[in-house]
């Protein structure tokens, strides 16, 4: 699964220019292709003819995983188990060879492809023959007062092919779109437990991309020395910082506004009551501001784009997956308290500690310090409500976590923006 993955983001990054498009399309593209076999399998199960769930053992890298993972109980189940696994790993290793053999192939035609434009009019030199005028050039542009904004609403700041990206979120959406007209088709009145399976990954997945657009929008102004240009412009702090942010919420606006209308549909089908709705609309409309906002201070605290892509992405997934995770294996170990406190400080004490010393990295304060430990205990403590059906509490503790996070966040960017660049440290 790993080869696999890296060869596929390796040619993308190859493929892609900007590093959003390659990082974007290559998170969509792995998780559709695992929903996309999650779907499969389920049909297939029930289907005397297609099956698909024997198929997606060999394709599915959860599925091969968890079927890995599972107790052997008797000889049969070894043989099927040992050729499964054979499957998946040949699979695989098919799979990156062809990914990696056409990025071999398509290298220098994707990276010079303006090439011999380029070399035959230096060779043309004065002789050159001038190209004549259009008819009807372009009219230059009124810029905005903030250009920044200017600039990401209104430019093709991030490549012409970002139709790419909406065209493959339209699959992992279309399959939750699937699942959950089928819950409300149904006669048995659907549990929030049942309506969060098919929601929560493509809020996850939309969270990653809303964060993966502001982080790289700010690498970007970083790898291309656009940044150094606007810290001595008239810039004010405020226009920089809310023109990034507002900009990466634009950009992502399909990944922000698709999974609420969804929650509308919920709401018009009567499925989740007032209440609810309200809470769930809210609490979605903060966590993408979350998303946008830890993206972005980042993409300013640190210097190269890979460490700052990283820790972004990463402490999405912490926060998202990691305690998820922790309260599994609590489950798993109900039995014994010694079993479940290793674990549960591991992720939560751990983790907070993590959180710290990646989102102090540059600006360590009080507030960074507190929101570092208060988020990964208010979201397990969240998840916990939800599963016993407080849905109100659910949202007094994602609002106290997260808004008070991206407070600690914003206020740095705002009021000591050349601390946090590392402009104030150049200048003494």
């Amino acid at each position: 699964s790993i080869v696999t993955a890296a060869a596929f983001g390796t040619t993308l990054g190859f493929w892609r220019e900007r590093t959003f498009q390659s990082l974007a399309l290559a998170v969509v593209a792995l998780l559709a292709w695992s929903g996309l076999w999650e779907v499969l399998a389920s049909l297939g199960a029930s289907h005397a003819v297609l099956r698909f769930d024997d198929l997606s053992l060999a394709l599915s890298p959860w599925h091969a995983l968890r079927h890995a993972a599972r107790p052997i109980v008797d000889r049969a189940h070894d043989f099927w188990a040992a050729t499964s696994i054979a499957a998946f790993c040949a699979a695989n290793v098919l799979m990156s060879a062809v990914i990696m053999g056409i990025g071999a192939w398509r290298l220098r035609a994707w990276n010079t492809g303006s090439e011999p434009h380029r070399m035959h009019d230096e060779l043309a030199g004065s002789d050159a023959t001038p190209k004549p005028l259009a008819a009807h050039p372009h009219q230059a542009r009124k810029m905005w007062d903030n250009p920044i904004l200017w600039r990401e609403m209104r430019t093709w700041a991030y490549g012409r092919r970002t139709w790419l990206l909406r065209v493959l979120y339209l699959v992992p959406l279309a399959l939750t779109i699937v699942a959950v007209v089928r819950m409300n088709a149904a006669t048995v009145p659907t549990a929030p437990i049942d309506l969060a399976v098919p929601l929560v990954p493509l809020m996850i997945l939309s969270l990653l991309l809303v964060n993966a657009q502001a982080v790289t929008g700010m690498t970007s102004e970083r790898d291309t020395y656009a940044l150094d240009l606007l810290l001595v412009t008239d810039l004010t702090s405020r226009e920089i910082v809310f023109g990034k942010l507002a900009g990466a919420l634009w950009n992502a606006k399909e990944m922000v506004l698709l999974p609420a209308a969804l929650i509308v549909y919920l709401r018009g089908s009567a499925t989740i009551g007032v209440e609810p709705f309200v809470l769930v609309l809210a609490g979605w409309g903060l966590l993408c501001i979350f998303a946008a906002v830890l993206g972005f201070h980042c993409g300013l605290s640190y210097t190269r784009s890979r460490l700052a892509i990283g820790v972004s992405l990463g402490t999405m997934l912490f926060l998202g997956l990691g305690i998820a995770t922790t309260m599994r294996i609590l489950t798993a170990f109900s039995g014994s308290f010694a079993f479940q406190l290793q674990p549960f400080l591991a992720m939560i004490v751990g983790g907070g500690a993590g959180l710290y010393a990646a989102l102090g990295a540059r600006n360590p304060s009080t507030a960074t310090f507190a929101a570092a430990f208060f988020c990964p205990v208010a979201t397990f403590y969240g998840l916990t409500s939800f599963l016993l059906g407080h849905t109100l509490a659910v949202f007094l503790a994602i609002v106290a976590a997260y808004g008070f996070n991206v407070a600690a966040m914003l206020m740095p960017a705002v009021y000591e923006f050349d601390a946090l660049t590392g402009r104030a440290e150049e200048s003494d």
